[in-house]
C-alpha cells in the first residue's frame, strides 16, 4: 500500500476546515497503537521521512557527529555512592543498551578509572530475546552491625523496561554474586504479564529490610488508577506469594498513584506512604507498627498542595500555594501565612504533636525561586534561583532541633555567570560531601567534590566549619569550537506586559547585530517547555553545538510561563484557562528576536517536546505566520481525547477536563481541533515512539494525517515514529542520533 493511499485509510479524507469534536473522529484508528492499518501508515510516513530528511545532504554527517558526542568515552560518567563503590550506569558505541559498572573513589580521580562490570545490558537483551532498557536499581543499605561485622553491599532490585516504556519489571540483584536472584531462591521479582501481552507494569518495588519490600503494582484489573499506576500498596514477606502481601494503603479510583518506601538512617527508621491525589496534591502518612499483621497510618498534616521530606528530626515542607496557620490560643500561637514558594522545616516529633512552629528556610521574592535542595549529614544545602542564575546556600540546623528556632546559613563558593550549578548529596547518612556539576551553553560540564563541612575537612569536621571549595573530579570537553561564539540572557514582553526571559546562543555577529534594523538571515531554533514547573537553565549540548551553532546556526531557549523559573506563581500563572499565557510568552520571545535583527520568521524554527510538543502544536495551529519550521516531539495534541489516553488522566490539574465544562478552554489550545485546512502552515516534523507508554503516539499519528489528508502536497509534514524507546522517544545511542539528525536536518533544509 502506497503513502498516498495511506494517508486517508481507512477512512475517507478529513475536510479542511477544522474538526468538530461532536462528530466521529476521521483517524480515531491511529490511536490502535500496533494494530496492522495503524502501522502500516507509520511505516509508510517512516519510508517518507528517510526518503526525504534521511537522504539530504549533511544528514549522515549530522548522524554520525551526534553519535560520536553520545557515545564519547570523555564525557563525565555520572557515578552514585555505595559503601566502598562508586556506580554507574554507561552506554556507548560498544554497549548498546548498556552496562551498569562500579570503581572507586581514589581510581575514579585519574584519568583511566579501572571499572568493573555489574551488569551487561547487552548480554542480558541478548540472552533472553527481550529490548531491556535500564530504569535505575535501588540498593539495601545494610545496617550498621553488619557494616561493623564487615558485611557488604549486597542487595539491590533492578528495573528494566521492555523497549522503554514507562512500564518495567523489578527484579532482585546479588551484588556480591553479581547476577539475578531467582523467585525459585526467594528473590523477588516484580514482572506482570499484562492483558495486552507485553510484560511489566508501571510501579516499583522499595525495601523495607534485607527480607521484605514494597509493593506498588498492578495486582489486576481494578488496582491501577485512571492513568494506569498503582492503587494499592503492600507488604511483601520473601519466600511468599506476591497474593499474601499485605494491604499498607489502598487509593481511590479517582487517585494517580500510590507508593511506600522505608527510610533507613539509623535511629530514624520510618515507612512512609505517599499519595498521590492529583498532580499537585498529595497526602503523606507515616507508617506505625509496620508489620504483616497491620499497621497504622498517621497523617503529615499539611496542605494537599505541599511537598514533605523527612531527615533524620527534621520535617521539610515546600510550598506550592500559601499557607495560613491559624492561631491557637491554648498553646498562645499567633496565626502566620507563609508564601507560596516557601521552604519550612520542622522538627518531626514536635510537628506530629502540634506544634506548627516552622523555621523559614527559604521564602521567595518576585526574581527568586527554590530550584532544589540536598541533605548532608549536618547540613541543608539549597539551589535557588534569581533571574534564572544559580546561587547556593549552605544551612545549617540548630543543635537541639527546637521548634522554630534559626538555622545559620553560609555560601558555597561557586562560579557565576550564565552557569547551571547542581548540588547532590554524596552520602546524606553518613557525610557531609556533595557532588557539585556545572554548565553552560558554552562551556563544558564539570564535576567536583565539595565539603561542606569545611575548606579542607573531612566529613567528620562537624557541624560548626564553613563549606569549602570543590576539588574538581572530571571535565567533559568540548565538542565544538566556541570561539567567536556568546551566550546571553534577554527579556521579551508577552502580551500582557511580563518580562519573559530567554537565552540565546550563537556567533556573536549573528547574536549581537550593529543594527538590529537590517533583517538577519542566521536560521535560529527557538526551543521552550512551559509546564509542570519545570524550569529550563544553561546547559552543555555537545550535539547542540555540532549539529547547529557550529553550523550558523542560533539556538534560543525561552523561559516562558507554565515552568518553574520563577516558582510556583510562574507556573500557576499558565494553568488550566490561562494557558495561553505560555503561548503567547513564547510568541512573544519569537518576536523578539527578529526585532533584535537576528533573524526573520522564515528562518526561526519552534521545537518542544511532551508539554512543549504541544507547545510547538499550538504554535503551528495559532502562530504559524511566526515561523518557518516547527518540530513537534512526542506530544500532546488532542486535547478532547488526551485524558483517556494512557497516563493522561494524570495531567488533568495541568490542562483541566476535556469532558467537562473545561473543554471551553481546553479546546483553544488543542492543535488537533485548531487546525485549520485552509491556511498556510510552516514546515512539520513529527516525532514520537510506537512504546510511548505515557504520551500516546496517536497524538502526532492524527494531525500528521489529518494535515495529509487536508491539504495533500500543499502542506509540508515529515512524521517518523521509532519503533521502541519509551517517552523519551529512543532506547539507545544509535536511535538517538537517528532521531536527532532527522531533526537537525529537517530544520536546517527548512530554515536555511
Amino acid at each position: 500500500m502506497t503513502a498516498e493511499r495511506l494517508e486517508a485509510a481507512p477512512h475517507a479524507p478529513a475536510p479542511p476546515t477544522p474538526l468538530d469534536p461532536g462528530r466521529p473522529d476521521p483517524f480515531a484508528w491511529l490511536e490502535d497503537v500496533e494494530g496492522d492499518a495503524a502501522l502500516d501508515w507509520v511505516r509508510a510516513r517512516n519510508e517518507h521521512a528517510h526518503a526525504t530528511v534521511g537522504a539530504a545532504p549533511g544528514f549522515a554527517e549530522t548522524e554520525a557527529a551526534v553519535r560520536e558526542v553520545l557515545d564519547s568515552d570523555e564525557r563525565i560518567p555520572d557515578v552514585s555512592r555505595v559503601g566502598d563503590h562508586l556506580y554507574n550506569f554507561w552506554r556507548d558505541a560498544e554497549h548498546e543498551r548498556g552496562l551498569w559498572r562500579r570503581t572507586t573513589l581514589d581510581s575514579y580521580r585519574t584519568d583511566a578509572p579501572r571499572w568493573e562490570t555489574v551488569l551487561d545490558l547487552d548480554a542480558l537483551a541478548a540472552a533472553e530475546g527481550e529490548s531491556w532498557v535500564w530504569h535505575g536499581a535501588t540498593l539495601l543499605r545494610p545496617t550498621p552491625e553488619q557494616l561493623a561485622a564487615g558485611e557488604p553491599w549486597r542487595r539491590a532490585l533492578v528495573d528494566l523496561s521492555p523497549g522503554g516504556s514507562d512500564a518495567d519489571v523489578t527484579r532482585e540483584f546479588d551484588l556480591v554474586d553479581k547476577r539475578f536472584v531467582p523467585a525459585s531462591e526467594g528473590g523477588f521479582e516484580r514482572d506482570t504479564a499484562r492483558a495486552d501481552g507485553r510484560t511489566g507494569a508501571k510501579g516499583g518495588l522499595a525495601w523495607a529490610d534485607e527480607d521484605t519490600v514494597y509493593v506498588f503494582t498492578d495486582f489486576g484489573p481494578g488496582t491501577t488508577t485512571p492513568s494506569g499506576y498503582p492503587r494499592i500498596a503492600k507488604l511483601w514477606r520473601r519466600g511468599t506469594p506476591l497474593e499474601e502481601a499485605v494491604v499498607v494503603y489502598e487509593g481511590t479510583d479517582a487517585d494517580m498513584y500510590i507508593s511506600a518506601r522505608r527510610s533507613r538512617t539509623p535511629g530514624f527508621e520510618r515507612d512512609v506512604v505517599s499519595r498521590s491525589i492529583a498532580f499537585y496534591r498529595s497526602e503523606t502518612y507515616l507508617v506505625e507498627d509496620v508489620g504483616m499483621a497491620g499497621q497504622r497510618l498517621v497523617k503529615v498534616d499539611v496542605p494537599e498542595s505541599a511537598e514533605v521530606g523527612f531527615h533524620r528530626e527534621w520535617l521539610l515542607v515546600e510550598l506550592r500555594d500559601e499557607w495560613e496557620i491559624a492561631a491557637d490560643e491554648a498553646t498562645g500561637r499567633a496565626a502566620r501565612r507563609h508564601a507560596a514558594g516557601s521552604l519550612l522545616a520542622a522538627p518531626v516529633d514536635a510537628f506530629l504533636a502540634g506544634s506548627r512552629d516552622l523555621a523559614v528556610l527559604f521564602s521567595p521574592t518576585p526574581s527568586t525561586s527554590l530550584v532544589g535542595a540536598t541533605w548532608t549529614r549536618h547540613h541543608l544545602v539549597v539551589n535557588v534561583l534569581d533571574d534564572v542564575k544559580n546561587a547556593v546556600h549552605v544551612l545549617t540546623p540548630p543543635a537541639d532541633a527546637a521548634p522554630g528556632a534559626p538555622w545559620t546559613r553560609s555560601e558555597l563558593p561557586l562560579g557565576g555567570g550564565l552557569l547551571t550549578v547542581g548540588v547532590r548529596a554524596v552520602d546524606p547518612v553518613d557525610g557531609d560531601d556533595v557532588w557539585v556539576t556545572t554548565t553552560g551553553y558554552l562551556t563544558p560540564s564539570t564535576l567536583g567534590l565539595a565539603t561542606v563541612a569545611g575548606p579542607g575537612a573531612g566529613p567528620g569536621a562537624g557541624p560548626g566549619a564553613g563549606p569549602g571549595a570543590p576539588e574538581p573530579l572530571k571535565a567533559a570537553p568540548a565538542y565544538f569550537d566556541a570561539d567567536g561564539m556568546v551566550a546571553e540572557q534577554h527579556f521579551a514582553t508577552s502580551d500582557d506586559g511580563t518580562r519573559v526571559p530567554y537565552f540565546v546562543v550563537g556567533r556573536e555577529d549573528l547574536v549581537r547585530r550593529a543594527d538590529p534594523s537590517v533583517e538577519g538571515t542566521a536560521p535560529t531554533l527557538l526551543y521552550g517547555y512551559g509546564g509542570f514547573e519545570i524550569p529550563l537553565l544553561p546547559g552543555y549540548s555537545g550535539t547542540v553545538g555540532r549539529a547547529w551553532l557550529a553550523r550558523g546556526g542560533v539556538y534560543v531557549v525561552a523561559n516562558i510561563r507554565g515552568g518553574g523559573e520563577y516558582g510556583p506563581a510562574w507556573h500557576q500563572a499558565a494553568l488550566r484557562e490561562k494557558r495561553h499565557k505560555a503561548y503567547e510568552d513564547f510568541a512573544a520571545v519569537a518576536r523578539d528576536l527578529v526585532a533584535r535583527g537576528i533573524t526573520t520568521p522564515a528562518h526561526l524554527g519552534a521545537q518542544g517536546g511532551s508539554n512543549g510538543g504541544l507547545l510547538a502544536g499550538n504554535m503551528l495551529t495559532q502562530y504559524p505566520e511566526l515561523f518557518g519550521a516547527v518540530v513537534v516531539q512526542v506530544p500532546l495534541l488532542d486535547m478532547k481525547r488526551y485524558s483517556h489516553l494512557l497516563a493522561g488522566a494524570s495531567w488533568v490539574a495541568e490542562y483541566g477536563d476535556p469532558d467537562t465544562d473545561d473543554w471551553e478552554f481546553v479546546r483553544t489550545f488543542s492543535p488537533y481541533h485548531l487546525f485549520d485546512g485552509r491556511r498556510s502552515s510552516p514546515p512539520v516534523l513529527f516525532t514520537t515512539s510506537t512504546k510511548d507508554d505515557r504520551v500516546h503516539p496517536g497524538h502526532a499519528r492524527k494531525l500528521a494525517a489529518l494535515m495529509l489528508a487536508s491539504g495533500g502536497s500543499g502542506h509540508d509534514v515529515t512524521y517518523y515514529e521509532n519503533v521502541e524507546g519509551g517517552h523519551g522517544g529512543a532506547a539507545n545511542n544509535a536511535q538517538a542520533a537517528h532521531m536527532a539528525a532527522l531533526a537537525w536536518t529537517f530544520l536546517r533544509e527548512r530554515l536555511a
